[in-house]
């Protein structure tokens, strides 16, 4: 008579894996597969951050649109710049390219013959 136990199977053990897993409520993952599921189980960062940076106060354009139209003689000095700003670079030759009206005019369509 031997003092030792039988090794257990490669089966027995995994059906003790996935009882184990099934009363620890943990996931049973057999073939180690990368499941990220430590990532999945940490608190998730977002609220935590919009707590900790102040919101931005609003724009003009949203203070108009808030108050309809009670503040029209306001100025967006922003938006002013920027339409300044793309003015000037069209003026150098720097603006958007012209939409092209038909399959002609396409500078993409030419490239490609």
């Amino acid at each position: 008579m031997s003092n030792f136990l039988p090794i257990p199977t490669a089966a027995r053990i995994n059906q003790m894996l996935r009882l184990r897993a099934s009363i620890f409520q943990t996931a049973f993952n057999p073939t180690n597969a990368r499941t990220g599921a430590k990532y999945l189980k940490r608190r998730l960062r977002g609220p935590s951050m919009l707590q900790y940076y102040p919101k931005a106060p609003p724009s003009v354009t949203q203070l108009k649109r808030m108050t309809d139209g009670l503040l029209d003689g306001l100025v967006d000095e922003k938006e002013e710049q920027r339409v300044k700003d793309v003015e000037a670079k069209k003026a150098r030759g720097k603006g958007t390219p012209r939409k092209a009206r038909s399959a002609a005019e396409s500078r993409r369509l030419a490239r490609k013959k």
